[in-house]
């Protein structure tokens, strides 16, 4: 069994199967078919003769700045997931949040071949952007974004303004946001700059925190917080997970006493008591977006160089509805 036996009983060309064995632009219907006819044979292509003729190795490279981030974690699912159909596979690095590791891993897997690569990063400097020029492996940016770089990005700055906004209709005295420091783009201004612009459309003018995106050191971070306002936007779901935590050591009660929000739609806040009010990014389409967007870049097509993913309010009980001003 070979290409042109899948061919003939197919009713395409060789090309057609061709590009649908590497990942290239098939009709739906012709994709199905070739599907069926692949599974009913059991044809395998010999993987290393295909790459050579294609003169690609079927590998992406990915690098994440951490292993414990639920967000990161669904976005490597949704991108290998689609990278799987299309026959590729995933190489993941880690880089522990170091810049310095992520250039070295940027030119380590362009050094060792991988057609493509995918980069989560919590920002993009200089370094990295001198990196991506001056390796052969295009790369596509996910979560951050750059003028010189394909990139898929959250809505951060009106998925901040629509909870600003949501906080703002209610009565409350004492507001504040914690978020992150601003060596973090999307999370650490633009996510804080739409809250503030929210909040301040109805003259609130909220205090300010910092804190990290690690667990322990949000519910540190919130300790004193907690008991000096009745309203906390955390920029993360963990932030506002450790906040929750703050409170439940200290005996206030959410929200009677003090409403909290956070960012993300991680799973764990729909299961904690009472459960988190957040914003939902829908982190697996933005893994299969940038996953697709860079294999056609691989195949020569064009594409938007910067893709806005949309956002969900999930209103949950962790929020002070009852004396709304409007």
């Amino acid at each position: 069994m070979n290409i042109s036996d899948i061919a003939a009983m197919a009713k395409v060309s060789k090309s057609t199967v061709s590009r649908y064995l590497n990942g290239g632009s098939v009709s739906q219907k012709t994709k199905d078919k070739i599907d069926k006819i692949v599974q009913t044979t059991g044809y395998s292509p010999n993987q290393f003769a295909q790459s050579l003729k294609a003169k690609r190795t079927f590998m992406i490279g990915a690098i994440i700045p951490r292993l414990d981030s639920y967000a990161a974690n669904q976005i490597l699912e949704g991108a290998d997931t689609y990278l799987r159909e299309v026959k590729y596979q995933t190489l993941i690095v880690n880089t522990s949040q170091s810049i310095e590791q992520e250039i070295e891993a940027l030119y380590t897997l362009s050094k060792n071949k991988v057609d493509g690569i995918l980069l989560i990063a919590t920002q993009i400097t200089k370094q990295h952007i001198e990196a991506i020029q001056n390796i052969k492996a295009p790369v596509v940016l996910i979560g951050q974004s750059d003028a010189h770089v394909p990139s898929v990005i959250q809505n951060d700055f009106e998925a901040g303004r629509m909870m600003g906004e949501i906080f703002g209709k209610q009565n409350f005295k004492h507001i504040a946001y914690v978020g992150v420091d601003e060596y973090d783009k999307a999370v650490g201004i633009e996510r804080k700059k739409g809250v503030l612009t929210g909040l301040q459309h109805y003259n609130q003018i909220p205090d300010v925190h910092y804190t990290t995106f690690d667990l322990q050191q949000a519910v540190k971070a919130a300790d004193q917080l907690v008991t000096q306002y009745d309203a906390l936007i955390c920029a993360t779901d963990n932030i506002a997970l450790g906040t929750l935590k703050a409170a439940y050591q200290q005996n206030i009660q959410v929200p009677k006493q003090l409403s909290i929000a956070g960012f993300g739609g991680y799973n764990t806040t729909a299961i904690v008591t009472p459960s988190l009010a957040t914003i939902s990014f829908p982190y697996k389409h933005t893994g299969e977006k940038a996953a697709q967007n860079l294999i056609r870049i691989i195949n020569g097509d064009t594409i938007e160089q910067l893709e806005v993913m949309d956002f969900e309010f999930i209103k949950n009980n962790s929020i002070d509805f009852s004396e709304s001003n409007e």
